[in-house]
């Protein structure tokens, strides 16, 4: 129980930990994300403004909120931030993403597997502009949402470019 002196609920990750989840949001972006860990994920973006990215060991606070309630937020080199409540049961997500002006402005610069250019994102970063942010709130649909272990690096391992057609159409 959680109580003024202690606020932290119970924090029971099995239910998102070793997952895989395609969803896409209420805008008509598709994004997939495995929580590889409780301590990082790697995702592709599959449609959207920055639609071909994909990311792999993006270190996130991962925490428990309730019963089937998850939310998992981190700060990308881009200087993006995201915060991203996933609700497995429900099928539902809730997102915000707060991006840089720069990517707003040139969010090409970003489609890439980030982990082979992060001096160069951190450098476009740093040049900006970073204000306004540019902050999107959308809630998803999860299509697709299966285990497939933790710690594995096939799970999201090619640019979403490269997988068969209709891969992220997939759902269950």
């Amino acid at each position: 129980m959680t109580t003024v002196d202690n606020p932290i609920p119970p924090q029971d990750l099995s239910g998102i930990v070793g997952y895989r989840f395609i969803y896409t949001y209420a805008n008509g972006w598709r994004y997939e994300m495995y929580v590889k860990n409780d301590r990082t994920i790697d995702y592709r973006i599959h449609s959207g403004h920055v639609g071909g990215r994909w990311v792999k060991d993006q270190e996130v606070d991962l925490v428990q909120l309730d019963d089937d309630s998850y939310k998992i937020s981190w700060t990308e080199p881009t200087g993006t931030s995201v915060a991203v409540n996933v609700m497995p049961g429900k099928r539902r997500i809730h997102g915000v993403i707060f991006f840089p002006q720069w990517i707003r402005q040139h969010g090409e610069r970003t489609v890439c597997f980030q982990n082979e250019h992060l001096e160069e994102m951190r450098a476009y970063r740093d040049e900006g502009p970073t204000y306004p942010i540019f902050t999107v709130p959308e809630f998803a649909y999860i299509t697709l949402f299966e285990r497939v272990g933790a710690d594995d690096e096939s799970v999201i391992d090619v640019a979403p470019g490269r997988l068969p057609p209709g891969w992220a159409d997939r759902s269950n």
